[in-house]
């Protein structure tokens, strides 16, 4: 009984160091959720206080400025806090919808330099349209017809990413032409709405960006993904099972 005990404790040593101390400190974020979007919504909800709060608003964008300025370069920074030291709440919301519409440029353009991985694209996927959710009540009241179409290309840009399925098993192929397809639809009708001469974000480089070799490292360290314990479950069955085959011998002599 004590030799169980000593190889299961070994075992458990084994397992907690497989998963890396980044994995368990390490929060991918809700992919449903983008920073710069809720900073837009908590931004919009101070300054239809009365008065508007704008000392409230400048300290939320602040927490959003360091990733704008990486992506999207100093600009659109200094158009918001411009408008915030001027006091004047319409421009500071439009600079910031200008913002979100760059970012959702940015999520899709990086989605088709990294076509090929799926668990990639599919997070960026769904942060760009979390972004276009903080856009759509701005749609929706100029042009609801619109909004129900740009929602409509989200779709097809998820079906577009196809599926790699689980060991093989409900694989479905990736269309890159058909996102490129909804990709312009939704670039073409945002640039529109929202009055930008281009989509092209700033200063933004290769750097900046979310690199497929960093992004494979945070992947199989997200252990909200099934696929991600199979590796840690097997390797503890072996040394479980060869703890027990231990045990039996053990008893026989």
């Amino acid at each position: 009984m004590r030799t169980f005990r000593l190889f299961f404790y070994i075992a458990m040593i084994v397992m907690i160091h497989l998963i890396p101390l980044k994995a368990l400190a390490y929060s991918y974020g809700n992919p449903n959720e983008e920073a710069i979007a809720e900073a837009y919504k908590q931004m919009k909800e101070k300054l239809n206080e009365q008065p508007p709060n704008f000392a409230a608003a400048k300290e939320i964008f602040g927490t959003v400025k360091e990733e704008i300025d990486m992506h999207m370069g100093p600009e659109p920074s200094e158009a918001v806090l411009g408008a915030i030291e001027a006091k004047d709440r319409q421009a500071v919301t439009e600079n910031m919808e200008k913002i979100l519409v760059l970012n959702v440029a940015r999520r899709l353009d990086n989605i088709e330099k990294n076509f090929d991985q799926y668990d990639t694209s599919k997070r960026l996927l769904a942060k760009a349209f979390a972004t276009y959710e903080a856009l759509s009540p701005v749609i929706q009241g100029k042009d609801p017809a619109l909004d129900k179409q740009l929602r409509t290309e989200f779709d097809n840009a998820l079906q577009s990413l196809g599926n790699p399925g689980l060991f093989g098993v409900g694989e479905k192929k990736s269309d890159i032409n058909a996102f490129k397809k909804s990709k312009e639809t939704i670039f073409t009708a945002l640039q529109k709405q929202f009055g930008l001469k281009s989509l092209e974000v700033g200063h933004f480089s290769e750097n900046a960006s979310e690199k497929p070799d960093e992004v494979r490292k945070k992947e199989w360290t997200d252990l909200s993904e099934f696929k991600n314990w199979i590796p840690i479950i097997v390797i503890a069955v072996i040394i479980i099972g060869a703890a027990l085959i231990y045990v039996r011998r053990r008893k026989r002599t």
